[in-house]
């Protein structure tokens, strides 16, 4: 986990990780994951990441907007800098959206999508695998039961590594 604050040698560039934004108002939504000021250029991104279910993906990233507009605008007045809302949501299986591209390339740095995404399902895959050994040791009684929505992820999970090279 980085330091929660970091910021350049020459201070131009502050990066802010889970922390909360002291606002003059009352904003009850002022936590994003990631915050980035430039104040060289006068700009600050405040970046949402979540790992959703694959349907939800492409309605995700308006909702991250609208969270953060009445931050968006007080951060805007307060620290005078042009401030906008970057979501990055990744689908379980690695789905991403048509614009997903265009935000993550807002966001300083070196990123691949592949990579991206490979890291959401390897998680997703970590967690179903956690999944079946809690169901495993909870129901020791019924062993003869098959989780068909277990295996349906695992298949889909397996078929997203295959296509993604790993």
């Amino acid at each position: 986990m980085p330091k929660s604050v970091e910021t350049s040698q020459e201070g131009k560039v502050t990066i802010l990780w889970y922390q909360q934004v002291q606002t003059d108002g009352t904003i009850l939504k002022n936590k994003p994951d990631i915050i980035i000021q430039n104040n060289e250029k006068g700009t600050c991104m405040l970046i949402d990441v979540a790992i959703s279910g694959d349907r939800s993906v492409i309605k995700k990233e308006p909702e991250k907007i609208l969270k953060y507009k009445d931050l968006t605008i007080e951060i805007q007045r307060m620290w005078n800098v042009n401030t906008k809302v970057i979501p990055v949501i990744i689908g379980a299986t690695g789905t991403v959206s048509k614009p997903f591209r265009k935000y993550v390339s807002n966001i300083p740095g070196k990123h691949e999508v592949k990579e991206l995404q490979k890291t959401a399902v390897l998680g997703t895959a970590h967690i179903l695998v956690l999944r079946k050994v809690l169901i495993q040791k909870y129901n020791r009684l019924n062993t003869e039961t098959k989780d068909i929505s277990t295996m349906n992820s695992n298949n889909r999970i397996a078929a997203t590594l295959y296509s993604l090279g790993t």
